[in-house]
């Protein structure tokens, strides 16, 4: 499969790309925990059906040392006794902020649970995350972004 553009070369995409690189920049630096970083990129990645990201999260996730199992278990995460609630939290905000039409918004109840397991500063990390994984894995669907060849830290 071929990318119908690359909005990497693109002046427009590049342009933009250089604002989402930096607003994840900016989560990754954050207090929230990297395992949570890569669950939640990992999660919505699944959601949207996007291979790129899929690729390139659970790779970067098994190179930082992230348990197979866990990364095997994302798509049943409530019934997988392999995450803490902390990361359950998290996993359900994500589904609810990633599926947003479908609920009419993100319910009380998970949001409460989310803001329960995390700080306001990892709790504004994790909603913005949640947006920036949201937004790539839009650009990589839409061009049709190939998946598979993808080598940890690619993008430095």
């Amino acid at each position: 499969m071929d990318a119908r553009l690359s909005y990497y070369t693109n002046p427009v995409g590049a342009k933009v790309t250089k604002f989402v690189n930096s607003a994840g920049k900016a989560v990754a630096d954050s207090s929230l925990p990297a395992a949570t970083q890569e669950l939640v990129k990992i999660r919505a990645s699944q959601i949207n059906g996007c291979g790129f990201c899929l690729d390139m999260h659970t790779k970067d996730a098994a190179a930082a040392g992230e348990d197979q199992q866990r990364l095997h278990m994302v798509g049943a995460w409530r019934e997988a006794t392999v995450f803490t609630e902390a990361e359950r939290a998290a996993l359900a905000l994500t589904e609810a902020g990633t599926r947003i039409a479908d609920s009419a918004g993100v319910p009380d109840d998970v949001w409460a649970e989310a803001a329960r397991h995390y700080d306001e500063e990892q709790l504004t990390a994790l909603v913005c995350l949640i947006g920036v994984i949201n937004v790539y894995n839009r650009l990589n669907v839409l061009t049709r972004q190939p998946a598979g060849d993808y080598q940890p830290g690619q993008f430095g």
